[in-house]
Formats: C-alpha cells, structure tokens, sequence
C-alpha cells in the first residue's frame, strides 16, 4: 500500500497485466488498419506513459502527436473540460487513433469529438487502456479498450492524485475505508471469549458480529436470507458458505462507517477465511488479526462444570460433552491457525487469569496492530 498526500492506494494492476493490456491493443488496431500510416494522439498528462509503450510496440510507421486537456480535480471529474494545447498539424484525411489512459465519464472524450470535428480527418478512432463502464455516460463508441475497471479511483502509469504517482509502473486504488481494524475472535467453549469480545467492543469502538446472532436475526425476521438458511436448517443440511457471508455482508454494509469489526463464530474453515478477505477486500478493508485466547483443557473443564451449575445447560454439565466441545474446537481451527499463521495474522493471548488481566493482553494485541 502506497500514500499520495493524504490518501492510501492499494496494488490493482501489475505492470504485466498492463504490458499484456497495451500489446492486446496495438494487435487489434494493426489488424484494422494494416499498412495505412496512422496518426496517434495522446491526450495529455495522463496518456504520456502508455503513449510511449503502445507506439514503441506498433510494428510500422506512424505518426504521434499530443493535445493537452485538463478534467480533474482530486479526486473528481469534472464537467469543466480545458483545452490547454492543440493541434498543430494538418489531419485532413488521414486516420486518427485517439490514445486515452482512461475513459470514465467521457467529458473529455467529448471535448476530443469536438475538436476533432472539422479536422476532415478519414475516421477518428478511440483507444482507452483503462475503461469504467459504471461511470460512461456517452453514446460515443469506443473502438479499442484494454481494461476494463470499477468506477473507483486509480493512479500509476501516467495517472496522479494532485499531482503525485504518474510515475509508477503500475496502478493502484483508492482505499475508501482508510484505517479500519477487524478482529476474528476465537476461544475454546469456557475460554471467556464472550466476555472479552464485549471489552473489545467498547475499548475501540468495534461492532460485534456474532454469526449464531446474525443467523436468528434473519431467521425470527423471515428475512430473504433468512428463509433460505432455514430451508437448509430444517433439512439437516449445513447452510452454503455463500448464505453466511451475504449476510455478514449486509451486518457490514448496516455498519459501513464502524471503526472495525469483531467476527465471532466465522470463519470455521479456510474456504470461509478467504471467503471473508475478499468481503473485506470488496470493502477496501482486510482482516487484521486472528486472536484466540488459549486456556489449558483442565482449566476449561473445571470452568464450564463450575458454569454449568448455575447455567442451566446440560452440555456444561457433564465431562465427556466438554472434552468432546474441546476437541471440536481444535479440529476446527487448526487449520485457521495455519492459515493466518502464514499471514502473520495469528496471535495467542493466554487466556487463564483475571478478566482484568486477559482484557490487558488483548488490548496490548490490538493496540500493536
């Protein structure tokens, strides 16, 4: 991740992508105009890059030439569109590829079409290496694309941010969510795991998602995911991955300002861990640390005995159930350790003491991240 003046950039397009992107591009407008000598024209600042690239890879003559157009402001196209050069050649004609960095609105290309309209060139074709179908609000065709992007913010290869990062090979987005902490809590069954996650939770300001609370949310409220995990449910059937994570994703999107988020009960499995990153990922967001508190198995089978004479629940009362709970509990997230392990995501914090004291090995996890 990358910092232009007060704002975080993350990697989106590798310079390979792009290098396969501009060769794709030069085939395509070599095999529709064969051996005419074509004008290219940049548009500048932002085109100078993949100007340089595209001509260098074109395989016969032509001609390049550069106007220059202003449309941006931070972050924003604008609807103000400045000419501030022009042509200086004669193009009566002769065929014009345009050669565009990105196309989003299509302001710009507008202003392009004007100018070009008493040129009395042959055909005036339009190239963009980076594309935002989202944000296209014109009828003008677009006869070469190289990429195609979502209508989020990018710099690199020739694009800036007032004024920063044309000079990087590669692109990078816009992080809308820039600082975000988000915590997969995990605990074997009398860990105190509950008790802690509610400390979190006002100490930094996080929301708690429980999956098992979100499932009856849903389910009490008959809503559309709801319905649907129910169906599973009362088949004996285990609810598909993809339910479970839509409705994470609308607990997340209901929070969508939150200082972070503590995802308890989920992810259960790898599949569902890197399900998890790419809904985070989709939120300009990621999972910053996996922290299970670690209690020895005795101590769990005391505490929960203990519990299970005041709490009514017939698996905290006999030992066997607890072991058994125990040994789940292990089966299933020693895969999770390796996986955010390998990510230098996972963090133990020994869970035997004072709430006091495991509250402050908590905080001293989280207060590092």
């Amino acid at each position: 991740m990358i910092k232009l003046h007060n704002k975080y950039f993350k990697p989106f397009i590798s310079e390979q992508e792009i290098d396969e992107a501009v060769s794709k591009m030069v085939d395509e407008v070599l095999a529709d105009l064969g051996d005419e000598i074509p004008v290219f024209v940049g548009i500048l600042n932002g085109s100078f890059m993949f100007v340089s690239d595209f001509v260098k890879k074109y395989p016969k003559p032509c001609e390049v030439t550069f106007i220059k157009l202003a449309s941006y402001e931070g972050v924003k196209s604008t609807e103000d569109i400045q000419r501030l050069i022009g042509l200086t050649q004669d193009l009566t004609g002769r065929t014009v590829v345009i050669l565009e960095d990105i196309i989003d609105t299509g302001n710009t290309l507008e202003e392009v079409h004007r100018i070009f309209k008493n040129e009395n060139v042959k055909s005036l074709l339009i190239a963009t290496l980076f594309y935002k179908p989202e944000a296209y609000k014109k009828d003008y065709k677009l006869h070469y694309i190289g990429i195609e992007i979502p209508n989020k913010f990018i710099v690199g290869y020739g694009l800036d941010y007032d004024g920063l990062g044309r000079d990087i090979p590669e692109v990078y987005q816009i992080k809308t969510t820039q600082h975000m902490t988000n915590l997969v809590l995990f605990g074997p069954p009398g860990a105190g795991k509950g008790t802690q996650a509610e400390f979190l939770k006002e100490t930094y300001n996080l929301v708690h998602i429980s999956t098992g609370d979100v499932f009856r949310y849903n389910i009490k409220n008959e809503t559309a995911l709801g319905t649907l995990a129910k169906s599973y449910m009362d088949k004996g059937q285990l609810v598909p991955d993809e339910v479970t994570i839509k409705m994470l994703n609308a607990e997340v999107e209901k929070n969508s300002d939150a200082n972070g988020f503590i995802f308890d009960g989920f992810p259960r499995t790898e599949a569902q861990a890197k399900a998890l990153d790419e809904l985070m990922e989709d939120k300009d967001s990621n999972i910053n640390a996996m922290i299970a508190l670690e209690v020895d198995d005795e101590v769990l089978v005391k505490r929960l005995l203990e519990r299970g004479k005041t709490s009514g629940r017939a698996d905290d009362a006999d030992e066997s159930i607890i072991r058994n709970r125990i040994a789940e509990y292990y089966s299933k997230t020693a895969v999770l350790k390796n996986y955010y392990s390998a990510q230098n995501k996972y963090f133990g914090v020994d869970g035997v003491g004072s709430i006091q004291e495991i509250t402050e090995r908590l905080n001293k996890v989280v207060d590092a991240l």
